[in-house]
């Protein structure tokens, strides 16, 4: 006996809204007034910082062997390994990317394995492990936040930087360098 499925057959006409999640003070209950302010002005924040093209790769997924290019944002929430020139890569905790990246804002709170060229700002929080050849414009680690392998300040004055470490004699003592 031949049942047909009711799914196949049937053309319905349906519009898809999207999805609009505003949070607007009066949608905050239990909230102090300054703390309901902000709320109000990072919901009206969001939608321009969101205007740009944006890829988001969700937990438990792989995504293997790509470049990725002209993406705005990538939040990595899974497992990337890619070659991505860009303009911001977010890597949640539980993320991690591989390869290569060419970008101007990194927020590393997963791991980095690779080469990452960061032309304005690279942030490491506390649970983020940043490892490979590494060059940067600005710098912020907060406390916990582990850097290891071939690390450059300066993205685009790497070769000005260099006549001056030459100058100094061989037998001068190094500076200290701390990191705040």
């Amino acid at each position: 006996m031949a049942v047909q499925n009711p799914f196949f057959g049937k053309r319905e006409t349906e519009t898809f809204q999207p999805r609009h999640n505003t949070v607007t003070p009066s949608t905050v209950s239990n909230v102090s007034p300054s703390a309901s302010a902000a709320v109000a002005a990072a919901a009206a924040k969001a939608p321009a910082e969101s205007s740009g093209s944006k890829l988001t790769v969700g937990p438990n997924i792989k995504l293997k062997g790509v470049e990725i290019t002209d993406c705005d944002t990538l939040v990595v929430e899974g497992t990337v390994e890619a070659t991505m020139d860009s303009r911001v890569i977010q890597i949640a905790e539980q993320g991690a990317f591989r390869g290569s990246a060419d970008i101007d804002i990194a927020e590393i709170r997963g791991e980095f394995n690779g080469t990452l060229t960061v032309r304005d700002k690279l942030v490491v929080f506390a649970t983020g492990k940043v490892s490979g050849k590494i060059r940067y414009g600005k710098l912020v680690v907060e406390e916990g936040g582990q850097l290891s392998g071939e690390i450059e300040v300066g993205v685009g004055t790497a070769t000005s930087a260099r006549p001056a470490a030459a100058a100094r004699p061989m037998d001068a003592p190094v500076p200290a360098v701390a990191l705040a």
